[in-house]
């Protein structure tokens, strides 16, 4: 009687661990088409120049487009927006054809790439961006260019994504109108 019992543990070991393995498949990048708009902004992604985003959700399937990877970086850190990310992708800079045509299939996983932050350089909404790269040489000839610092996505700061980006004297002026 312990033989069916030690069969039917096995069994069960099996059957969770090849749902485990289906819970942690990671879906394939979705190429950005015109029909991709922006989540925070509503408006086409492709109107845009710069790095892209995109976030697919488990519960959604779907991806959620972004028109900058800086407001795909912020999407993960902002406590309203969902958590149940199953993927995570960023345009990547280094098979990019240019900045106004970063591509629509080129995506690297956003926890692989590394990022220059404070550059020069803004992204699609006029922001500061956080540039996306697979090759960490090119995101040193970027940072050459265009200044700021190169960061894994763990280094990204919150005031690096979610910093106002109005200038200094547009935020005085602002607050002296209200």
């Amino acid at each position: 009687m312990t033989r069916p019992i030690a069969i039917s543990f096995v069994l069960a070991a099996l059957f969770l661990t090849g749902c485990e393995k289906a819970e942690t498949t990671v879906p394939k990048p979705i190429e950005l088409t015109s029909d991709a708009v922006d989540h925070f902004c509503g408006m086409n992604v492709l109107e845009h120049p710069g790095p892209k985003g995109q976030i697919i959700l488990r519960s959604g399937g779907q991806a959620v487009w972004f028109s900058s990877s800086r407001d795909a970086v912020a999407f993960t850190r902002l406590p309203e927006e969902p958590k149940d990310i199953a993927a995570f992708y960023v345009s990547d800079m280094s098979h990019a054809n240019s900045w106004e045509d970063p591509g629509s299939r080129n995506w690297i996983e956003a926890k692989r790439a590394f990022y220059v932050v404070g550059s020069q350089v803004h992204g699609g909404m006029g922001a500061p961006e956080t540039v996306p790269f697979s090759v960490r040489a090119d995101a040193d000839a970027f940072v050459r260019k265009n200044g700021g610092k190169v960061l894994i996505f763990e280094e990204i700061e919150d005031r690096d994504v979610l910093q106002s980006t109005l200038a200094p004297s547009a935020n005085a002026e602002v607050g002296n109108n209200g």
